[in-house]
């Protein structure tokens, strides 16, 4: 919800970039919560400018928010959200479904929102069903607009309709260029970053998506020391996202 002056948490929870034209890369590391080890070494371990995203089905999350937002990350939450191949490949409980109620959404969402606090928006965990139905997403998306957050497509589904319904609700919205370690291998990892380099100096920005595996956090740490040196500004999924009050 807006505070006093009218600002969102979109605006309130961004995290600070340098506003230059630049190229520009955003990263979300997804599954915060799920590994104590896993999400403290991501934490510790990644620049502050990456954004982290956290499993609503995880432990001792409000702890491990602070922790990420002390040291300067912008945070996101994950919204388990229905597969084609549901329940075979089951996102967890409290997981949207397309052909659910109303209400049940509702109910599951607003749980899922309550988990922590101080995040700029959610994206998707699964959902290739869900963000393929417009009836669906548009319940998705009021919910979101009504309390001024951010929906990040990590860019996993071709169907996906997030971005023109996010826009017809004014939410803002950003989506995943390449999910980064889709090979879970150091040169594969690489190779997607460099990927996202070249649409980064082409285009302006580019987005990348991936998980806190302990391969992700140790190659994203140590290239983004070097990305740096190449004049690259590694900035908040925020700063790159689409805000139709900005537009």
């Amino acid at each position: 919800m807006r505070d006093t002056s009218g600002r969102r948490p979109f605006d309130v929870y961004a995290r600070p970039w340098s506003g230059a034209r630049g190229a520009r890369i955003a990263i979300v590391i997804g599954g915060l919560g799920i590994s104590q080890t896993g999400t403290q070494a991501a934490i510790e371990k990644l620049p502050a400018e990456i954004t982290l995203a956290f499993a609503p089905l995880g432990n001792s999350l409000t702890r491990w928010m602070q922790a990420a937002r002390r040291d300067g990350h912008e945070i996101v939450v994950q919204v388990p959200l229905e597969p084609f191949d549901y329940p075979n490949n089951n996102p967890g409980r409290h997981t949207l479904l397309a052909q659910a109620s109303a209400d049940s959404n509702l109910q599951n969402l607003r749980w899922v929102l309550a988990r922590i606090t101080n995040y700029t928006g959610v994206m998707n965990y699964m959902g290739a069903r869900f963000t393929a139905d417009g009836d669906a997403m548009d319940l998705l998306m009021d919910e979101l607009s009504l309390r001024g957050l951010l929906y990040f497509d990590d860019g996993t589904s071709a169907r996906s309709l997030a971005e023109e319904i996010a826009r017809a609700k004014g939410v803002p919205f950003a989506a995943s260029d390449a999910v980064i370690d889709g090979d879970r291998e150091r040169g594969a990892i690489l190779a997607k970053l460099d990927e996202l380099e070249r649409i980064a100096r082409a285009r302006g920005f580019a987005v990348g998506s991936g998980a806190a595996l302990e391969v992700t956090v140790d190659t994203v740490a140590d290239w983004a020391g070097e990305v740096r040196k190449r004049g690259v500004e590694l900035v908040p999924i925020s700063a790159v996202a689409f805000d139709p009050e900005r537009s």
